[in-house]
């Protein structure tokens, strides 16, 4: 009996490439032990890996080996427990790098046997009806063997293949050709025989065959067995990763859908921002830190019977530093801080958002106490009476879950909700609610002492060429009206980019106001050549600015007047400090709108012809003028009244009838012409200063206000930008 399986062991091993001898191969590096019998099992260098067909047929020769090697065990006994030794040191070292276990490996095996057995099969069915790859054409067959007699039989097969026996005599004894159609192959046939006068009891019999392949099948389902076993395998890394911790890959992310997405911040490795990095915005800092100080020491509140209020909502302008004062929550509450933004509540699928949202509040609250930051909540909290279409829609059931989620946990689970927006007025009613956003904290612009503020924290990693001091700081500040956090993080950057693009040692001045003009402005087009006539009208239009700014009391403070091209469409710009004001009197306005018309006005005296320089500054005055009359009652004739409603999304007909709203119009025209009046008159006055201004403007391209100074004398009116008078007014110290 063993010399039977003797011999078909060099067979099998010749059916695995790899030469058999009687220590076998296999995945793992273990040693078998049996009766004092130990049999090496090691790996190759290539690491082979043995799919279920292959471990079956090394089982049988293990088992050939195994009892050739019993009757020489006893000889070889020392020896092989030497080499246990040394390969159970080795499995020690390299149990780190363990090869992957063949089952592991089961659906990659099933895929490639399928695809090799799907090749077999189509090799085998094309050497099946390889007997038709050398032969005739119906004409051909015809010709040389029907006319002449030689056939004895015709088969038909699957309606496409002729098959002719030919009489015994002749070699080769069959021929084969393909038919398009049946019936002309039977027509051409009998047309053959009637024209050889051969009588019907001796035509050639004809007859008709269909034939299939097993193959045929078989091939359809390997397909769905391939799609079977594939989905079998996925099913079964879902589960052993999910038994281990892991995550199941894509796959698992269908299943996961409903689980929220919020990220969980560690405070002392993923934040590195704290409150000493956020300034400008005092008053909310401390409101923000109320928060981190009730949940760091509850008992101080508690013990006077206060409670912790439910959230609170940052709101202003972008870049104010929402998300920033949120940061540096999450880098000093010393607790739990869970972030999502608003729009991973919002999904495709039905019902995802709400449980998303439940699932968050689950987790916030077996990690209390705890902080939940939403970032752009008015992607969920959007108020649902402005719209009267989406009474069914996915959000809404989204918003419905968190009001019922913020309202519902107790006040003694020390949960806080942060909530970040740009647009607080889109919110929903219940949604803004004391007993859910208990607190609205707004974050707007900074002024002159919070820029100045924001500066310091922004220029200490910049290396400077002197240190950092209140007059710098204050006169970059001062530079920069109007100017957000992320503003001037972004013109420190700039400026930081400039000094390196003319390899600076140490950023200076210059190049911050080289920045501040490039962010204000736009990028300075050197490349645009405009022609000789086009220069000369974008001065005057320039100078015509200038010296309505120069000549009028309430006019912003000039610090610079430039023909260089900027950005898309400015081909000048007059560079004006305004005051941080939060009141503006009719008198001002009007003195803005006659500077606005400077650069018109200025055309109109100097050419025969205007051109469209003017179209920006001509909306502005209109939109002024509109303001005054529609929104801030400014107009005599119209009184004290608001035509234009805060909200005009839904509004289809006007609230006032056609003769008011042609008295509206007739007073916007009089505001415009009465200011266009007034900056006629005084440019025609001043009409020596403004070719003077002009022509230094085309020499210079760019005069500064110690130009203007030199060239028109001293403004004659105080400056009232306190700003301005104590960090860039000439006489003060820089």
């Amino acid at each position: 009996m063993i010399t039977g399986l003797r011999s078909r062991v060099p067979f099998m091993a010749r059916s695995l490439r790899a030469p058999l001898t009687r220590t076998f191969v296999l995945p793992r590096k273990t040693p078998l032990h049996s009766n004092n019998i130990s049999i090496n099992i090691y790996s190759p260098a290539f690491k082979r890996n043995f799919s279920v067909l292959n471990n079956r047929i090394l089982f049988n020769a293990s088992k050939l080996s195994f009892a050739e090697n019993k009757n020489s065990n006893d000889e070889n006994k020392n020896k092989k427990d030497e080499d246990n030794n040394k390969n159970d040191k080795n499995n020690k070292k390299d149990n780190k790098n363990e090869p992957v276990s063949p089952t592991q490996l089961l659906f990659k095996d099933w895929v490639l046997y399928s695809l090799g057995f799907t090749f077999l099969f189509s090799l085998l069915s094309a050497l099946g009806s390889s007997e038709i790859t050398h032969s005739l054409t119906f004409q051909e067959f015809l010709t040389r063997y029907l006319e002449k007699g030689l056939v004895q039989k015709i088969e038909v097969i699957n309606n496409s293949i002729v098959r002719a026996e030919l009489i015994s005599t002749q070699n080769p004894r069959y021929v084969t050709f393909t038919i398009g159609s049946v019936a002309f192959f039977e027509r051409e046939i009998d047309q053959v025989q009637e024209k050889l006068d051969i009588p019907l009891n001796e035509r050639i019999p004809v007859t008709y065959e269909r034939r299939s392949s097993i193959f045929s099948y078989l091939i359809p389902f390997i397909p769905t067995l391939i799609l079977i076993g594939g989905t079998l395998y996925i099913l079964n890394t879902i589960r052993k990763k999910r038994g281990t911790g892991g995550s199941g890959g894509p796959f698992d992310q269908i299943m996961n859908v409903g689980k929220s997405k919020a990220k969980l911040f560690n405070q002392e490795t993923d934040i590195k921002v704290q409150f000493k990095d956020v300034a400008g915005c005092d008053e909310a800092k401390e409101e923000i830190m109320e928060f981190v100080s009730f949940l760091k020491n509850p008992k101080r509140y508690e013990k006077l019977g206060a409670k912790i209020p439910r959230g609170a909502i940052l709101s202003g302008p972008p870049g104010t530093g929402k998300t920033l004062l949120a940061k540096a929550t999450a880098g000093e509450a010393g607790v739990p801080f869970l972030s999502v933004s608003g729009s991973e509540f919002v999904e495709m699928f039905v019902g995802v958002g709400a449980s998303r949202v439940r699932d968050l509040f689950k987790t916030a609250r077996k990690m209390a106490p705890c902080i939940i930051f939403i970032d752009e909540i008015d992607a969920i909290g959007g108020s649902r009476e402005k719209n009267s279409m989406r009474s069914n829609d996915e959000k809404e059931a989204t918003l419905n879950q968190l009001l019922v989620e913020m309202d519902g946990f107790d006040s003694t689970d020390h949960v806080v909700v942060l909530a970040g927006t740009n647009r607080p007025d889109m919110l929903d009613k219940a949604l803004m609610r004391p007993g859910r956003f208990d607190r609205h904290i707004v974050l707007d612009k900074p002024d002159l002492e919070g820029r100045k503020a924001i500066y310091k924290v922004h220029l200490r990693p910049l290396k400077l060429s002197h240190p950092v001091t209140d007059v710098f700081a204050g006169k970059l500040a001062a530079l920069t009206p109007g100017f957000s956090g992320a503003d001037i993080a972004n013109c420190c950057n700039e400026a930081a980019l400039i000094a390196a693009r003319h390899d600076a040692d140490a950023i200076e001045l210059k190049h911050f106001e080289a920045a501040i003009e490039r962010v204000i402005v736009g990028l300075e087009q050197r490349g645009r050549v405009l022609s000789p006539e086009e220069k000369k009208t974008v001065a005057y239009h320039e100078a015509g600015h200038a010296i309505c700014g120069w000549y009028l009391k309430y006019a912003d403070p000039l610090l610079k007047v430039s023909i260089i091209p900027r950005g898309q469409a400015a081909l000048g710009y007059a560079q004006y400090l305004p005051d941080d004001q939060y009141l503006t009197s009719q008198e001002q306005f009007q003195h803005r709108m006659i500077m606005a018309l400077g650069g018109r006005v200025s055309e109109e005296l100097n050419f025969d012809d205007i051109t469209t320089g003017a179209a920006d500054d001509l909306q502005k005055v209109t939109r002024m003028a509109n303001a005054m009359v529609l929104k801030l009652g400014m107009s005599k004739k119209l009184g004290t009244i608001v035509f234009e409603p805060k909200d005009t999304n839904m509004q289809v007909h006007k609230p006032y009838s056609e003769e008011t709203w042609e008295n509206i119009d007739s007073e916007v025209h009089k505001i415009i012409d009465d200011a266009h009046t007034r900056c006629k008159k005084l440019l025609s006055e001043k009409i020596d200063e403004v070719k003077k201004v002009a022509e230094e403007l085309l020499t210079k391209e760019v005069l500064t206000r110690e130009d203007m100074i030199r060239l028109v004398g001293p403004r004659p009116f105080e400056e009232k930008n306190e700003a301005f008078k104590k960090y860039l007014d000439p006489d003060s110290k820089q």
